[in-house]
């Protein structure tokens, strides 16, 4: 069994569809092809030289301008195809993960909207981008590729930055202790969604921002790779990060929330936190 493949947080939600150990299986399922084909042309394209490339491309938002809520709502042409726990759009995860919030931390209102807008950067699917520069868990580029990544002893064989021993050091390019600010993480919609809410100037926490931009490291907030990449800050934002994971995992169920009764609530966190048109 690969490190990391069925990492569960504790949490005393119910859970109507599945029993927890069974969320984040990577190893069986009826979407198991589909994941690993995804995972495989990840951990083959994800280099150093891409990641500079595709943040040239999207970090300075100028693709679209759209309102947040129709972000979310765009989701509902997404299906995440890295996800082995869910096969219906992806805006019914958005409402889920913040609903779920909601019911824990009924006073944390940035909280809940980080859960429902944690995953919008997935919209670059919807504009060409291949799912696999997308979704799924991120990694580090630059270093060496720890155990903890999802599949990694069977497909990061074709990954020249594997082979360079410029990258391939537990280190790489990175000094010890340098904080995950200044590592470069595999592309996807947690950086970009990041760049795009520091872009607009919006007011989220930075608890929020970390969650945003670090939900998707596996490796790192459930297994405890790339420790030694990290500094003060990271250590004591990690906490934020796993409480959020427990909502963004187990509120994966197939019983759908009724998003036109729970829209006006979340669009007035969204015009407390990010109003308006925003840059993509």
């Amino acid at each position: 069994m690969y490190p990391s493949l069925a990492y569960r947080p504790i949490l005393d939600l119910e859970q109507k569809d599945k029993d927890k150990t069974e969320y984040r299986n990577f190893e069986s399922g009826s979407l198991i092809d589909r994941v690993y084909n995804t995972y495989k042309l990840m951990h083959t394209n994800q280099t150093l030289d891409f990641v500079k490339q595709k943040h040239s491309e999207w970090s300075g938002c100028g693709h679209a301008q759209m309102e947040v809520m129709e972000a979310v709502i765009s989701l509902d042409q997404l299906v995440d195809e890295s996800d082995p726990d869910v096969d219906f759009p992806n805006s019914y995860h958005a409402f889920q993960t913040a609903e779920g919030i909601r019911r824990e931390h009924p006073h944390k209102d940035w909280f809940q909207l980080v859960g429902l807008i944690h995953d919008i950067g997935k919209i670059m699917a919807l504009s060409g981008e291949p799912q696999w520069a997308v979704v799924g868990d991120t990694f580090p580029v630059g270093c060496r590729f720890q155990n903890g990544i999802v599949f990694r002893g069977s497909t990061f064989v074709d990954n020249p930055d594997d082979k360079n021993p410029a990258y391939n050091s537990e280190c790489g390019i990175y000094k010890p202790n340098c904080g995950l600010d200044n590592v470069l993480m595999s592309w996807g919609h947690d950086e970009y969604l990041y760049r795009v809410m520091k872009f607009n100037k919006c007011t989220i926490p930075e608890e929020g921002l970390y969650m945003i931009r670090f939900h998707s490291f596996y490796p790192w907030h459930s297994h405890g790779d790339y420790m030694h990449l990290c500094d003060d800050k990271d250590m004591g934002m990690i906490p934020w990060v796993r409480e959020f994971n427990k909502f963004d995992l187990y509120t994966k169920t197939t019983e759908l929330p009724d998003i036109e009764k729970l829209k006006p609530y979340y669009q007035s966190l969204i015009d407390k936190y990010c109003p308006g048109v925003l840059k993509w």
